[in-house]
């Protein structure tokens, strides 16, 4: 009788172990210029129904301090992949366009890759943006000439992923096709005609299978096949990267999301992205999948549309891409707009969702970027990081655990469209020139003086610059940046 319970509690010991060490699946959902002040949670004030985030803004922690690590679209991806800021890449400023040459280079960890190579079975769902492996027609002198029947030389399918369902480029840039596993569904049949906002698009060929309407459900749908092939799987953990292509232009609410909001096409484009969280979280609780799934939400940068007070604005004229704030403020009280290296550009709307891991209803004020999303993977998979991988990633499981103290980064730095730094220490910010590095005037130029100091915990709004009453604070923050920029890592 005591051998039967020694053997039973050593069993049961080696049940709780291995429960313990059970590696959580991993969910990284990232909106395309979704602004700080466009989700409710976040701001209160604001007319737009966000459910789902708020829900995930409920369950689990917000963040209230989290940035992207560019105020545009491509080098966010590349920093949120690789864990390596962009400006440390060849692209210094801007983004690449739907045909541009890969962006990673050869031989370059991604997260897709990292855990793929330590047992997680990886999907990419959505807008890519990174460069593609498109196959140019023999003896063709037009650079964007491709053949669309051959396999992509380049893209998701090569950096990691298991399974890929994928567009190029933002939904305004062509080729308008979808790419699976790295051959295109269906090849080009017309030409989509140029439109101006809010529908905004560029004309290019668009693939016969291509309804731009139907893209947002088409993509999220094809993740939730992925999340509904995991119920009852052989417990292979996983990791999904799902970039949304909204709300970024074009500004395409699907029929049945029309007139949900009183905020015009942008108000009700922000209520269908929400509810493709929300088809998310209904196939992970149908599948069983949510206590053991760690959700991250967050945006690629700011929202591109303007706050302009006494003047026309979306809900008088839908062309306008903007807001009176009396209407709404899709970016809160942050000065700027996408692009910019003002806080607007790049604080972001971030939740992390881990049922009995992240106390519900939790918040945190630490500064975070999404290059430290490798590192927190490698620390759930419980791998080391790679000595050449990840350069600036740092992880945020303890800040999931609510052990604040115990969160250690380097200074986080932020870059504008222009390819203007700013770098965070604490509440002080630098901006590494005299402008807004984007959309907003005065533009300013790279390193142009005079600086901008800000304290951000007295002054959120950047409205006060002190570098002049603060110069050995300008001089400090200054040394830092310039030594994180040339030892190539800040890990």
């Amino acid at each position: 009788m005591r051998s039967l319970l020694i053997i039973f509690l050593f069993l049961g010991i080696g049940i709780s172990k291995v429960h313990s060490e059970q590696r959580p699946n991993i969910i990284f959902i990232m909106a395309d210029d979704m602004g700080f002040g466009d989700v409710r949670a976040l701001n209160p004030k604001s007319k737009i129904p966000t459910p789902n985030l708020d829900r995930l803004s409920r369950e689990g922690m917000t963040f209230t301090d989290a940035h992207s690590p560019s105020a545009v679209c491509t080098p966010t991806r590349y920093g949120v992949l690789t864990g390596r800021y962009c400006w440390r890449s060849r692209l210094k400023s801007g983004v690449l366009n739907g045909y541009g040459a890969p962006l990673i280079e050869d031989g370059r960890s991604t997260v897709g890759s990292f855990l793929n190579d330590n047992g997680y079975d990886t999907a990419c769902v959505g807008k890519w943006h990174l460069g593609l492996g498109f196959v140019r027609k023999e003896n063709s002198k037009s650079k964007q000439d491709f053949d669309y029947s051959k396999r992509l030389t380049d893209g998701a399918h090569t950096r990691g992923f298991n399974f890929s369902f994928i567009i190029p480029a933002s939904l305004d840039f062509p080729p308008y096709v979808y790419i699976k596993n790295g051959s295109v569904t269906a090849r080009p049949d017309r030409t989509q005609r140029s439109v101006s906002f809010p529908g905004y698009l560029r004309e290019g060929p668009i693939g016969a299978d291509f309804f731009m309407e139907d893209a947002l459900d088409h993509l999220v749908d094809q993740a939730v096949g992925f999340l509904r092939s995991k119920k009852g799987a052989d417990g292979k953990p996983f990791f999904l990267y799902l970039p949304l292509t909204s709300p970024h232009k074009p500004v395409l609410p699907h029929a049945r999301f029309r007139g949900s909001t009183k905020l015009g096409d942008y108000g009700d484009f922000i209520f269908q992205t929400d509810a493709m969280v929300g088809k998310v979280l209904s196939a992970l609780d149908e599948g069983d999948l949510s206590k053991n799934t760690l959700i991250l939400f967050t945006s690629d940068n700011g929202s591109f549309m303007y706050n302009r007070p006494d003047v026309p604005d979306h809900l008088d004229d839908v062309k306008v891409q903007a807001y009176r704030p009396e209407n709404h403020t899709s970016n809160g009280s942050l000065r700027g707009t996408k692009a910019d290296v003002w806080e607007a550009g790049h604080r972001v709307p971030f939740f992390a969702r881990w049922p009995e891991k992240i106390r519900a209803g939790s918040k945190c004020t630490k500064t975070i970027t999404h290059t430290d999303l490798f590192a927190t993977c490698a620390e759930l998979a419980d791998v080391e990081l790679p000595k050449l991988a990840a350069e600036d990633s740092f992880s945020w499981v303890p800040l999931f655990k609510g052990q604040f103290d115990k969160f250690e980064r380097a200074p986080v730095i932020n870059h504008s469209a222009n390819g203007t730094f700013a770098i965070r220490d604490g509440k002080w910010k630098l901006v590494l020139g005299n402008g807004s590095g984007g959309r907003e005037r005065p533009r300013g130029k790279p390193f142009g003086k005079p600086y901008q100091l800000y304290d951000l915990k007295n002054d959120l709004g950047e409205k006060k610059n002190l570098a002049e009453k603060h110069p050995q604070i300008v001089s400090r923050l200054s040394a830092m940046c310039m030594a994180i920029r040339a030892a190539g890592r800040s890990r």
